[in-house]
């Protein structure tokens, strides 16, 4: 597509009129994308492969919907000669940055299961070819590690994040995309209830969801945002999906106290270089970005 038609804005992010309907375009996307996923109706489980096949036709829909809200929703007088590929963070320069760095930035936060996965020997099963040939065989191992992914990052980052940008900061920015996709999470909780599960542990485990789905939406913002580039986010939640959430209670079932202590050491220290680097490794000069981040802020 053609540059949109933008002039450089003197001011800061916008207010009124074109926020309000950032944000309500926002949240028509995360009603209409989940909304997708339940025009199948079937009583069937969701890792049932014609409900995933069905799903997959859904968010390929909307993949290419999503950014209709982004076309018609930007604010002109903001991003100043932009096209709406770069809005969407489509671009190649620091493209090959953009892929590799997040991700080794997102495994120094896993470093405690991954180390524990070196324990239990999981590390070999990775070089073993039949173990990838086995999971691309399988339509739950393209939802989890390709399709959500790469759907979910599409409309609730790309699409969403620069139509908040043009009202907000960054980082307030960074923390009101996420509420979107948190609580398009909860949608988890009729599918629960539809399985029958009590009601009120199928709550309990959709507001659990969307508090760890909020943070890690928080965090996948603030990589598109200093990163410029789609493929930021979209790498560290496939990784994400495939490490899953830490399970701590793993490092209790160790009978050895000292190794205890040392899982939990690894775990800590994991977090903490992670907290230390985030910021330092995300550098938008590193990845040719001036259209978000230091549109608003000097690093």
């Amino acid at each position: 597509m053609e540059p949109l038609s933008m002039t450089k804005a003197e001011d800061g992010p916008g207010e009124g009129k074109p926020c309000l309907s950032g944000l309500l375009a926002c949240l028509v996307l995360s009603v209409v994308y989940v909304g997708s996923l339940y025009v199948w109706r079937s009583p069937l489980n969701r890792d049932h492969p014609s409900v995933i096949k069905r799903r997959f036709l859904s968010v390929l829909v909307m993949t290419f919907l999503s950014p209709l809200s982004l076309y018609y929703g930007i604010n002109e007088n903001f991003y100043h000669g932009a096209s709406l590929w770069e809005l969407l963070g489509l671009k190649w320069s620091g493209l090959f940055q953009a892929t590799v760095i997040p991700l080794c930035l997102t495994m120094v936060l896993f470093l405690g299961p991954l180390y524990m996965q070196g324990l239990n020997g999981l590390w070999r099963l990775y070089v073993e070819p039949t173990y990838w040939l086995g999971s691309v065989q399988t339509l739950v191992w393209w939802r989890n590690q390709v399709v959500a992914p790469l759907s979910e990052e599409w409309t609730f980052r790309a699409c969403m994040l620069p139509l908040l940008l043009q009202c907000f900061s960054p980082t307030t920015a960074v923390f009101i995309c996420p509420l979107f996709f948190g609580v398009a999470h909860f949608h988890h909780l009729v599918e629960s209830t539809r399985r029958g599960m009590d009601f009120k542990i199928a709550l309990l485990r959709s507001c659990f969801q969307f508090a760890y789905t909020t943070v890690f939406g928080a965090y996948a913002a603030f990589l598109f945002a200093r990163t410029g580039h789609f493929a930021a986010p979209f790498t560290a939640h496939s990784f994400c999906n495939h490490m899953g959430f830490p399970d701590l209670s793993e490092i209790i079932a160790y009978e050895d106290t000292l190794q205890r202590i040392k899982l939990f050491s690894v775990f800590l220290i994991g977090l903490v270089a992670w907290c230390f680097l985030l910021t330092p490794m995300t550098n938008p000069s590193w990845f040719s970005n001036n259209l978000f981040w230091q549109k608003h802020v000097v690093m």
